[in-house]
């Protein structure tokens, strides 16, 4: 079984992803920590995640910066973003999303365009989103929680500036499958997210035998 969870930044869809893989004895890959992994590997190499040739250089970055706690900076994913508007860097990057899909068993998968691109014929789709304005102040509260002072205003502005990145772009834009379940999650805790999630998924599989 193949499960496809897209949506916007800190709309909740890598918390769901790994309650589903848990739920239903599945391997789970953050797609996200992939592109995470290339702007951060650019800022090492004295790059410039805005220009595809030295973005696409930082696709060959080792396995073990996957590791790295300083992926999930908020900075890195400011750095994701950008290089992820690149055609050559998705395409570097196409192929092990797509291995980790079809493996024996099925996985779930989280990113911004597994439902259409990556794997288009998985088992279900959810397309996990929130308000801006929500999802910003989750990303400010959690922030604070790790120490980083930085203003709401700010966290909203980079959450729209990331969402008009990753919905503009030419290859592969952040786009709701036809067939995807659309959850908002703006006004949902995390408990009642992930049984909406579940209760999709299980009905969608039964629904297809």
């Amino acid at each position: 079984m193949i499960i496809a969870v897209d949506g916007p930044t800190a709309s909740g869809k890598g918390t769901i992803a790994k309650a589903l893989a848990e739920h239903f004895g599945l391997p789970v890959l953050d797609t996200g920590l992939l592109y995470r992994a290339v702007g951060y590997q650019t800022q090492l190499n004295h790059g410039d995640p805005d220009k595809a040739a030295d973005a696409l250089v930082a696709c060959d970055f080792p396995d073990a910066l996957l590791d790295d706690p300083a992926l999930r900076y908020e900075s890195t994913g400011s750095l994701a973003s950008r290089a992820s508007v690149h055609p050559a860097v998705r395409r570097a990057l196409f192929q092990r999303q797509v291995d980790f899909a079809n493996q024996p068993g099925g996985a779930v998968l989280d990113g911004r365009d597994i439902g259409t691109v990556i794997a288009p014929h998985a088992d279900a789709k959810l397309f996990v989103t929130a308000s801006a304005e929500e999802r910003a102040r989750r990303r400010h509260a959690e922030m604070l929680g790790r120490g980083v002072e930085i203003g709401y205003d700010a966290v909203l502005a980079d959450v729209r500036a990331r969402d008009a990145r990753d919905t503009g772009r030419a290859d592969a834009p952040l786009l709701r499958a036809d067939d995807a379940m659309l959850l908002d999650t703006s006004a949902m805790d995390r408990d009642a997210a992930i049984a909406a999630a579940i209760a999709f998924v299980t009905e969608r599989t039964k629904a297809r035998g």
